[in-house]
């Protein structure tokens, strides 16, 4: 699949560097690394190649010196030590404009060592100090990126997916244009898809131990909330099943009729037809019901 993260990261690293190619760069400085101990190797190795002896101070090296340093780091994995000169060179130059880029790159290098609440911390500084920034849009996707990427299997807390929803609807919402916008639409789709899956499983969960009015509870929230996600027809048939036990006919015959009517082709309704079948009774809709309402809402475009 496409990195737009990654192509992103390079895409800052290119535009900052400048005239300084990437291949180029990587290769001086690893020519360099490779020299110190022989005498010579330049900036390079007495501030960087030596840890435990560094000639000079940090603080008389340029921004440009620095910020090259942790794309060297980035580039060969080392991101701890990007994510610390990235920061230095906001810390020692922060009204240049490299230490913009700095920035946006400290959030992307926190997000590539999975360091979630760092990088939210940086990509929210950006937003802070640049909000009308060229990056603001990439690092407001970074933010987002920063739940999105935590999303635990659907047996555990939902919580990071509601602050996830949340921050990919800002994405989307304030840079509407933009390929990162595109890119938050489908996460959205998808973490919402992943809440509905939770509300399934403790459904079926309530279903299995015969707790049928709970399940029932369940199932209505993932037809009623989240009726645009993959769990929908398992959700109507899971009603029809829940009812039958309960002795519900009507809400039963209406979830049928329901799942019959936008999900016909599914194993689902097969499941549903041959259960009602089984008890005498019909996918319909029938009485004077939450499902009744929504019948004539979705499929006879009745609305109240």
């Amino acid at each position: 699949m496409h990195d737009m993260r990654r192509d992103r990261g390079t895409r800052i690293i290119r535009r900052t560097v400048g005239a300084v190619a990437m291949l180029g760069l990587v290769a001086g400085l690893s020519a360099c690394s490779q020299g110190t101990g022989g005498g010579g190797g330049g900036w390079f190795s007495s501030l960087f190649a030596n840890r435990s002896v560094e000639e000079k101070p940090i603080e008389s090296y340029s921004a440009e010196e620095i910020f090259r340093r942790g794309e060297y780091d980035l580039e060969n994995g080392n991101y701890d030590d990007a994510a610390k000169w990235f920061g230095e060179v906001e810390r020692l130059y922060p009204y240049s404009k490299i230490a913009k880029r700095a920035l946006i790159m400290q959030a992307f290098t926190y997000h590539k060592d999975r360091k979630f609440d760092e990088a939210r911390a940086a990509a929210s500084r950006f937003l802070d100090f640049y909000p009308g920034d060229e990056d603001a849009a990439y690092a407001q996707y970074l933010l987002a990126l920063s739940y999105y990427d935590q999303i635990d299997a659907i047996g555990r807390d939902q919580g990071l997916t509601f602050q996830a929803l949340q921050a990919l609807r800002e994405v989307i919402e304030k840079y509407p244009d933009t390929e990162y916008a595109r890119s938050a639409i489908l996460k959205f789709d998808l973490a919402f898809d992943h809440l509905a899956g939770k509300e399934m499983e403790i459904g079926r969960y309530y279903l299995k131990r015969k707790h049928y009015s709970a399940a029932v509870n369940r199932f209505r929230v993932v037809v009623e909330q989240y009726q645009t996600t993959s769990h929908t027809p398992e959700a109507l048939h899971r009603l029809v099943e829940g009812y039958l036990l309960l002795g519900l006919t009507d809400e039963a015959q209406t979830a049928g009729a329901i799942l019959g009517h936008n999900f016909q082709s599914t194993v689902w309704y097969e499941d549903s037809y041959a259960l009602l079948t089984k008890n005498g009774l019909k996918p319909e809709a029938k009485g004077n019901n939450w499902l009744a309402a929504l019948y004539r809402q979705l499929i006879k475009g009745e609305w109240l």
